[in-house]
This record gives structure tokens, sequence and C-alpha cells, in this order.
């Protein structure tokens, strides 16, 4: 009776044990395939990022003063054809720096203060992003960096294509007409993720990657 207790628990360790490396090996696919995906999205948006000059309540105030008036200028300059995608966004950011500097200084100017702002386009690593139902996952992305003086402060960020960028953060949750954006921009594969991201981790874990498990059959098949 001893030696059936011994054995019972020796297996129940080793079962233990085995699950347990299935699991972990599983979650690292599951990370692996997410962080992969997250790569692929990454191409297919382009971000904003302002950083303010301190914590300093007026420093604050003037990051988001420099903000709304950068997206304004943006929103007025930019032209629709320069909206279809993250490529055409970005080409036309990078042609109109100097003028988006000369906008963000001359909100500096106007509040006093001694510094001056830079801009440049380059990638920043961005923590999970949520508006309502959306999430855009922790990841390299590249965006449009303006940066107030030294940069020490909290900084602001939003999505600026596909056209995520809210100055209210109260309103933060993007309308059927911004979900119908977003889906046109991202393959399907990408706009589960940030729409469910936890069932897209859930299905991968379980699943994985059926969907394309089956085109490969189906192709196969085709030959």
């Amino acid at each position: 009776m001893k030696r059936e207790r011994i054995c019972l628990i020796i297996a129940c360790l080793l079962s233990f044990a085995l699950t347990t490396g299935i699991m972990e090996r599983r979650m690292e696919v599951v990370h692996a395939e997410v962080a992969q995906t997250q790569k692929t999205l990454a191409e297919e948006v382009f971000r904003f990022h302002v950083i303010a000059e301190s914590n300093s309540v007026k420093d604050q105030r003037i990051k988001l003063h420099v903000r709304d008036t950068v997206l304004s200028y943006m929103k007025s300059q930019m032209p629709e054809t320069e909206r279809k995608s993250a490529q055409l966004t970005k080409d036309w950011v990078k042609k109109h720096q100097k003028e988006l500097v000369k906008t963000a200084d001359e909100v500096l100017k106007k509040e006093g203060v001694s510094y001056r702002a830079q801009a440049k386009v380059t990638s920043c690593y961005f923590p999970d992003k949520r508006y309502g139902d959306i999430i855009f996952p922790e990841g390299e992305y590249e965006a449009l960096r303006i940066t107030l003086g030294s940069g020490k402060g909290h900084n602001w960020w939003c999505v600026l294509y596909p056209s995520l960028c809210f100055t209210n953060a109260t309103c933060a949750v993007v309308d059927e007409d911004g979900k119908k954006e977003l889906k046109e921009a991202l393959s399907a594969e990408e706009y589960e993720m940030v729409t469910a991201a936890s069932e897209f981790k859930i299905k991968w874990f379980f699943f994985g990657n059926s969907d394309k498990n089956t085109e490969e059959e189906h192709t196969k098949e085709s030959d």
C-alpha cells in the first residue's frame, strides 16, 4: 500500500513537471508569435511622441499645448493623399520637419520659456496603448518624436496613422469609422490582435495559427 502511494506521488509529480514544461514551452511560442505579429504591425502604423522638458506643472501643460498645435498643423496641412498609408504619412512628416519644429517653437516662445523643440523620425519603444476595446501591443514603433528642451519630463503619444490621436483622454475610444480605417490599414491577423489582444493570445496558446495551417493544407492539395 505504501509503495503504491509512493508510485502515485511520483507519477503525479512527473505528470505535473511534464505539463508545466509543455505549458512553458507553449507560452514561449505564444510570446514569440505575438512579438512577431507586433513587428509586422509596426510596419503598418506611424506614431506621434512628445516629450516634455520636465515634470513641472507648467512644462507638462506646455507639452500638451505643443501637442495640440502640432496635431492641428498636420491636420490642416497634410494632404488627404498623404494619409493613405504609414509610409506616405512618414514621408510627409520627414519633408516638413522644419515646419513642425517651427510650429512647436512658436508655442514655446509664446509661453516665454527659453528651451526649444527638436523633431526626429525614429524608432521608439512604446508600452501597451489602449483605446477602449482596441489595444496596440508594446514594442518598437517608428514615430515622429518631438523633444522639448532636455526632454526629461513625462511623455505623451498616440497613433498618427491610422488616425488615432485623441487629445481628450475621456474620449479616447475608436468609433466605427476609425475601426473601418484601422481594418483597411491592417491585415486580418493584425486587426484581430489590436481588437482582441487577450483572445489573440488564448487562441495561439490552445490552437496556434490554425488559419495558416488550413491555408497551407489547401495549397498542398492544390499543388
